[in-house]
């Protein structure tokens, strides 16, 4: 069934007609919605209260900790859509993939997949290895009602990066050597990733997630051909694995604006783009029967609240054509984000787009 069809004998209820997946399924809204990436997390001071000495992939696994850090913006900001809180290397660590992410790093794998021999450490997913997500998502959605929550998952290229490389990296030397060099043994990683992530999504939704959401952090390092031949396959086993659920898929990368057309053929519903593209340029590169979600550099929060409405009106005069858009910015909220410049912005783009 397609995310963009409402379910056989679909009765109306305040989730479905919610204005995010309204959007999302390209049908007309009441205004435009809103949510941020990063939005719970580290510009919050209450988040950083309850994460208080508790490492990052400890809270992952705390399902009441998860929920109350996933409701704090939903309090905070009225966003129209909740996103799970967790981390792309947490489906890897509960394989029991050797990783831990250190503060002021990212994740750093401590056996980097280097050979074939190495795929082992890659083994299938099931539920019960991540059984603090589905019950983390029953308390959630019991208690956002109407709002929906956004699952999410690391996309297979940028989990073998961080996989190849050991941790993060600027220039992907390793993982660009093994997809170049061996082009046999990067597919088969891909393709066990893809399982892996598709594994992932799966739980959430079955948990009760509205939509999800695959992140490509890195995929933006790609040349268009690289990407079509060595990561677009693998991307759309993900989304072809979720795509009988009927929930509302959406693919980002930063720095992806030579792939918007390649990422939305992987098999998203809706597809993100960064601040460097306009929303109506990036509708023709992604072409139609798309939603996009964007794109407010994140940094225009930092400059005051006349040059974030100026800012942010140039994004929503960029999408008025579009069939489908959900406000957020490029990439995640920065940490020394104002959180009260978060609840104004959503304020804005509400009233200026009431319909």
């Amino acid at each position: 069934m397609s995310a963009n069809a409402s379910p056989s004998g679909h009765q109306p209820t305040a989730m479905y007609d919610s204005a995010f997946l309204k959007a999302c399924r390209r049908e007309p809204v009441p205004h435009t919605p809103v949510w941020f990436m990063r939005q719970a997390g580290r510009s919050l001071p209450e988040y950083l209260k309850v994460r208080e000495g508790i490492p990052m992939l400890e809270s992952c696994m705390r399902p009441e900790l998860v929920t109350e850090i996933t409701l704090q913006p939903v309090r905070r900001h009225h966003v129209d859509a909740a996103i799970y809180f967790s981390d792309i290397v947490v489906p890897l660590k509960a394989i029991g993939i050797d990783l831990d992410i250190k503060p002021g790093v990212g994740p750093v794998v401590e056996h980097p997949i280097r050979s074939r021999a190495d795929l082992a450490q890659l083994r299938d997913l099931t539920p019960e290895d991540v059984s603090y997500v589905t019950e983390a998502i029953k308390l959630l959605t019991a208690e956002l009602g109407g709002t929906p929550l956004i699952g999410f998952a690391g996309a297979p290229f940028t989990l073998a990066s961080y996989l190849v490389e050991g941790g993060p990296s600027r220039t992907y030397e390793n993982a660009k050597a093994m997809m170049y060099g061996d082009p046999e043994l990067w597919a088969d990683l891909l393709d066990r990733l893809a399982e892996i992530t598709a594994a992932f999504l799966r739980v959430q939704i079955e948990a009760g997630a509205s939509a999800v959401q695959l992140f490509d952090s890195w995929a933006g390092a790609l040349a268009p051909a690289d990407y079509r031949r060595s990561v677009l396959p693998a991307s759309a086993k993900v989304f072809d694995a979720v795509a009988g659920y009927g929930v509302p898929r959406i693919h980002f990368g930063v720095g992806t604006g030579e792939l918007l057309g390649l990422m939305g053929e992987a098999g998203a519903d809706v597809v993100g783009v960064d601040w460097r593209v306009p929303l109506d340029e990036a509708a023709r590169r992604v072409g139609p029967g798309k939603a996009l979600q964007g794109n407010l550099d994140p940094t225009v929060l930092f400059a005051g609240p006349e040059a974030v409405r100026t800012k942010t009106r140039e994004v929503l005069d960029s999408a008025a054509d579009l069939e489908g858009h959900v406000f957020n910015l490029g990439h995640g909220v920065l940490p020394s984000t104002d959180p009260d410049a978060l609840a104004r912005l959503v304020e804005y783009v509400h009233e200026q787009t009431a319909r």
